[in-house]
């Protein structure tokens, strides 16, 4: 792919993307809907997936961007759900379409078939994310469907490097195969935490939002690269140093998180729109090489139907027989070991820890969340690539594609009709969020009033009595002004709770105060217009009021991601 093409393809994937966000829908399936259909006209050049690029540009930045945004008291409380689909479910999928594909396809050896199987196992949780968050999925939900996609394709790429060793000849033992698995998941904890400590500690002893925004964009990359030139796995280094970063980026000044914050988004379109479009867009090469294939037609569709139906089946089913197999050792083996180490401190680590309850319906939209993308695709390239002959190599890609673009299709456009029919949705979220918020204001403002007490003998000391007296004074007064302000919010809250007609919506209210804000620019270009504003004074009214609707945005926006 040259530059040319490069740029056409971004500029043609965000136009539709953009189209899809003006229209509230799904972007990753219009995007790849469009680039299927443009994949046949005439004369438009072939462009082809490098694995490389896709794993080491692409897969980095946007495994990042999603730990940023990801709860770490979330995924630790809900790390028992995520390591099971995470982990054993990308097993047991490769294991069963290993064996369909073993029993389907006559050349297909035990190892291949696994191989295939490790490659379409892990889901892409972009679009399912997407979704989520637009119907309002419940945060629990989001954070199960975000973490799993942060681990699975670790677990993913780990089976394909085990078993192209294998077919490439070499004699690997169980406990050799679980010791690469430990190496790749070692070796990426350690790259990814040095490195997310080292960069937080730069970060937090310097005063210059865009060196540390250009560290933030450097450390994915740099993590990745590193953790797979040790061995270890690139992904678990990326999450690992996204997750640890995220988690103190409150301790690092302001200015840089509302840089990196559209920053990453912005990020996150042009690489989500970039994949989805390179996915359909290898149509018509499928096509040629089914029809150019030896293999009948007929042979390789079955197999990959066959392959497609078990990707889909095999989800739900280890979701649900997981969870009331949980469910049992929560009504029966946890009480029994809270019982046995009560009163031995030293043994209260065997009582476990309880799971965040899913019901069967917030479970059956997890079970059609397995939309495939682009690390099997990628992963399905390298190995078509790779220059160790693997048997039915000719079908492997061929299958990807169709278990991929199945996936997106059958279950990424019926995903909103499953999430309404089961009303899958918590609707005192945003209430309980607003009143927290409310409440949190009221502390910190209680909280500045009593350090404004507390330290004004000494400010008066340093500064002057008369002059910290009169500051402090309106500064007391303000804050005294805010904290009524929030306790009537708060009150008024509750008693809507009681009379919920009479309540407006958090999106309502964010309408009025947007055209608040509005207005306000209009006054200000206004005056510039009359000659009665410098413009530098009219750029820092304007970053305030920017500030203070990027403020209202964020808070939305991460009440969503949430």
């Amino acid at each position: 792919m040259d530059i040319a093409e490069l740029l056409i393809l971004l500029v043609g994937s965000l136009a539709v993307t953009g189209f899809a966000r003006a229209w509230g829908l799904p972007a990753p399936l219009l995007v790849t809907a469009v680039a299927l259909g443009v994949s046949f006209i005439p004369g438009l050049p072939h462009i082809e997936i490098d694995s490389e690029v896709i794993l080491t540009v692409v897969l980095p930045p946007l495994l990042y961007s999603a730990a940023l945004d990801v709860s770490w008291q979330s995924f630790r409380g809900s790390i028992k759900q995520i390591r099971r689909l995470g982990v054993f479910l990308v097993i047991i999928t490769a294991l069963a379409v290993g064996l369909a594909a073993y029993l389907i396809i006559p050349d297909m050896t035990w190892p291949a078939a696994i191989l295939l199987g490790a490659i379409v196992a892990p889901p892409d949780a972009v679009s399912a994310a997407a979704i989520g968050r637009k119907l309002g999925l419940p945060r629990r939900v989001m954070t199960v469907l975000s973490g799993e996609s942060l681990i699975n394709d670790a677990a993913s790429l780990t089976l394909v490097r085990v078993f192209t060793l294998i077919i490439a000849g070499a004699s690997l033992t169980v406990w050799q195969d679980l010791g690469i698995f430990g190496l790749a998941i070692g070796v990426g904890l350690v790259v990814g935490g040095v490195l997310g400590v080292v960069v937080h500690w730069i970060r937090m002893r310097i005063n210059d939002p865009v060196v540390e925004t250009i560290m933030s964009i450097l450390l994915p990359f740099v993590a990745y690269i590193l953790a797979e030139e040790l061995s270890g796995s690139g992904v678990i280094a990326v999450v690992t140093a996204g997750l640890y970063i995220g988690y103190n980026s409150p301790k690092e000044g302001y200015a840089t998180r509302l840089q990196e914050r559209p920053l990453w988004t912005s990020v996150d379109v042009i690489l989500e729109g970039f994949v989805f479009a390179l996915i359909g867009l290898q149509l018509n090469t499928v096509v040629q090489d089914l029809v150019e294939s030896e293999r009948s037609l007929g042979q390789t569709l079955t197999a990959a139907a066959v392959v497609l139906a078990v990707v889909i089946v095999v989800r739900p089913l280890f979701i649900f027989e997981s969870y009331a197999r949980n469910r049992l050792h929560g009504r029966f083996i946890r009480p029994l070991r809270i019982r046995a180490s009560r009163g031995h401190r030293s043994l209260r680590w065997i009582r476990g820890t309880a799971e965040p309850k899913l019901n069967w319906r917030e479970l059956t939209v997890i079970s059609w969340t397995g939309m495939r993308g682009v690390v099997t695709l990628a992963a399905a390239v390298s190995v078509v690539a790779s220059p160790t002959k693997i048997p039915a190599q000719d079908t492997i890609f061929v299958i990807a594609f169709i278990v991929t673009v199945g996936t997106l299709l059958l279950q990424g456009l019926t995903l909103p009709f499953v999430i309404r029919a089961l009303k899958v949705q918590d609707p005192g979220e945003d209430d309980k969020d607003r009143r927290s918020e409310m409440l949190l204001n009221q502390r910190t403002t209680v909280a500045a009033i009593e350090l404004l007490d507390k330290r004004r003998p000494e400010w008066g000391s340093r500064y002057g009595t008369d002059a910290v007296d009169s500051v402090v004074s309106r500064l007391k007064a303000r804050l005294e002004r805010q904290a009524e302000t929030f306790r009537q919010d708060a009150e008024e809250e509750e008693t809507d709770d009681r009379d919920t007609t009479m309540r407006l919506r958090g999106a309502q209210i964010q309408d009025i105060r947007r055209e608040l804000l509005d207005r306000r620019r209009e006054i200000v270009l206004e005056e510039r217009e009359k000659g009665n504003l410098d413009e530098e004074v009219m750029r820092r009214v304007l970053v305030t009021l920017d500030a203070e609707e990027l403020a209202m945005d964020s808070a939305q926006a991460s009440r969503s991601r949430s």
